[in-house]
Order: C-alpha cells, then structure tokens, then sequence
C-alpha cells in the first residue's frame, strides 16, 4: 500500500511539473510574441518612407501632418517661400555613370541650371573627373550617403559614418566638398535622422515630383515622359530625376527650354538655407558602413 500511494504521488508530481512547464513554455512564447510585436510597430512608428500626393493643377503635392514635421528640422520637400515665384530646383539621385549623366551635365551648364546631385562612395571613387566637371559646371555635390543603407533604423554611430565618411572620400579623392545637403536613400527616415542630419549641418532634402525613371531595362516613352513632367511642373518644386535615365538625357534640353519658355529659373537648393559648406567636423568611426 505504502508504494502504491509512493507511486500515486510521484505520478502526481510528474504530472505537475509537465503540466507546469507546459505552461511555463506557452508564457516564454506569448511574451516573446509580445514584445517582438511592441519592437516591431516601435519601428516602424518610428521609420518612414516619403510619399505624397500628386495633383493635376500646378500646385505642390499634398502630404499628410506627419511629413510636415520635416520643416521642424531643416528638412524640405518644396521650397514653400518660392509659393508666388517660376522657379524649379533640379536634383538627381547618382549611383553610377553610364554615360547619361556625363550627357545631362552638359545639358545643365548650357542653360545655366545648378542641378544638385546626391551620389554615393562608389560613384566619387569611379569618376573622379566627373565629379569636378559637375562642380565645374556650377552643380552641387550632395550626400546620398556612402552606401545606399536604409538609414530610418540606423544608430546614430552608423548614420554619422555614412554621412561624414562620404564627405572625407568626396574630398581626398576629388577635392570637392560635399554641400551640406542630404537625400534619405529610397526616401527612407526617422525623426531621429532629421535630428541628426541638422545637427551636422545638413538641410535634408525630400521632393515634389519624380516619375518611374530609374529602370534602365523599362525606360518611358521620351514624348510620355516629357508631357508627364511638364504637366506638373509647380512653383517651388523640388524635382528628382536619375542621371543615368536614357529618356532623362533624352529629352532634359527640351524640358528645360520649354520651362524657360514658360518664365521658369532654376534655382539653386542654397537658396532653401544658409548656402554654406556642412560642418566638417571630427568624422565618426566608419563603423558597418564599408566606406
């Protein structure tokens, strides 16, 4: 009798602690589910891509309350004191040459237009010259970071290294200064990123208008492409194009000969702050940047 109720109760015992760590495991996994599902929407509260909406009336592109706070920290998309006045700013995105951009340079210096280009590490150290024969030309050089990272997650450490390591490259192998203006890579951001990128010294730079360009295998028709972007054309705009566009270099002449026909300028993205170089500074550790 005495070892039949010894085995009850460690039948009971054993039971118990299964039926514990049954619930034990069920608690680890809902609690991991939990916070991975708290990180993940603390993400992307946190991060966000640009967009707006385009209208058909010549007036600026609508966006939400949200991306009106990039005015809060020297961030633009549209210069909004140009409200009454034809003037365009023309910015290209520059990861590599393929003879487009070279082209497009050209085009720009022969009506007076100061495109701006943000380029990457990779672009600087392949065509030093072009580099210079933007500079040359009256464009400015801008930081598009030195690797395309997606820099909405990005520590401050790691945001740092990619702005301020494009800097010194652009520099020692060009002697060009990088100008204190910044392009989000794929148009994606923090708050925080803001935060830091004028505390650099740097105005951020968002846009008004671009249009399916960038696909080298699925360019746009030249004549779609040209109506496309002169339908709307908008005082202030901000205006991203890539060099490396085919139909861009194809039919940039034309668009800019008919905005001059039209009483447009091109303006300068100095005139959106202060027109000085980005603070050089101490640059970061170029830590996970590869640059």
């Amino acid at each position: 009798m005495k070892t039949e109720r010894k085995n009850r109760a460690g039948a009971k015992i054993k039971n118990n602690g299964r039926r514990y760590c049954e619930q034990y495991r069920k608690h680890v996994c809902t609690t991991f589910v939990a916070v991975f599902l708290f990180c993940t929407l603390l993400v992307q509260a946190q991060a966000a891509a640009w967009y707006f909406k385009k209208t058909d009336d010549h007036t600026p592109p609508v966006c939400d309350k949200s991306q009106e706070e990039i005015a809060l920290y020297d961030g633009y998309y549209v210069n909004d004191a140009a409200a009454d006045e034809k003037v365009i700013y023309l910015t290209f995105d520059a990861g590599y040459e393929n003879g487009n951009v070279s082209r497009i340079v050209d085009i720009l210096e022969q009506h007076h237009a100061p495109g701006a280009f943000f380029v990457l590490k990779h672009f600087i150290t392949s065509n030093p010259d072009l580099i210079r024969k933007m500079d040359a030309a009256g464009c400015l050089i801008c930081n598009h970071t030195c690797s395309h990272k997606d820099m909405s997650c990005a520590n401050r450490e790691t945001f740092e290294a990619e702005l301020r390591g494009l800097e010194e490259i652009c520099f020692q192998t060009t002697g060009v200064q990088i100008s204190p203006f910044y392009r989000p890579p794929e148009g994606k951001y923090s708050i925080e990123n803001l935060k830091w990128a004028q505390e650099m010294g740097y105005r951020t730079i968002f846009w008004s208008f671009a249009y399916a360009d960038w696909d080298n295998r699925d360019q746009p028709k030249p004549e779609r492409a040209l109506k496309n972007l002169l339908s709307h054309v908008h005082n202030g705009e901000i205006l991203l194009l890539h060099p490396t566009s085919e139909t861009n270099a194809e039919i940039l002449d034309s668009f800019l000969s008919e905005l001059e026909a039209q009483g447009y300028r091109f303006g300068s993205l100095q005139e959106l702050g202060q027109g000085t170089k980005a603070d050089k500074g101490t640059p970061a550790q170029t830590a996970e940047t590869g640059c």
